[in-house]
């Protein structure tokens, strides 16, 4: 026989256990990023090794490209890929961060973005403060603008989408009532 504490201790184990699922969901592929942020960090990912990718496969899509014009989409594909990689660390950040700041005021539900975007530069700062120390790698200054640049835009973009979501959601409650 199940006596009514019972069933509330049961209840509230599942919900703790929800909210830990809840949380990992979000958490572990933010912190999995970051991960792979500083795996490329390393000399794995150097201009060197890119460029063992990077310059058949031009010269495969494009027979008649110049030794000059490959090391200037080479340099074009590796600041994308940092500009890229900070966009999708941001996205994640924002999507672990936005349940937090729920319930909060107006000022506090915004807390989302300044958290992530401070992530996105902390890690960028990081990031080319390691690869400083290391003989295959350059840290450099504009390479983490780059990496900010690429985690604000992804940010901005984000909420907007969510501002248009958010302003459609109301428009079909409004035609509902």
């Amino acid at each position: 026989m199940i006596r009514r504490g019972e069933t509330q201790q049961t209840a509230s184990g599942e919900l703790a256990a929800s909210l830990w699922r809840n949380h990992l969901c979000r958490y572990v592929p933010l912190v999995g990023w970051i991960g792979f942020i500083f795996f490329a960090s390393t000399g794995a990912m150097s201009a060197s090794n890119t460029s063992r990718i990077i310059a058949p496969l031009f010269k495969w899509l494009l027979p008649r490209i110049t030794e000059a014009q490959l090391l200037f989409v080479h340099f074009t594909v590796r600041k994308s890929a940092h500009f890229a990689e900070y966009a999708v660390l941001a996205v994640l950040a924002a999507r672990a961060f936005i349940p937090s700041t729920h319930g909060h005021s107006r000022r506090g539900r915004r807390g989302w973005f300044t958290a992530a975007l401070s992530l996105v530069a902390v890690v960028a700062l990081l990031d080319e403060y390691h690869q400083s120390f290391l003989a295959a790698r350059t840290g450099t200054i504009w390479d983490s603008l780059i990496d900010i640049s690429g985690g604000a835009t992804a940010l901005v973009a984000f909420s907007l989408w969510r501002a248009r979501k958010a302003a459609r959601t109301v428009k079909i409650s409004s035609l509902a009532s």
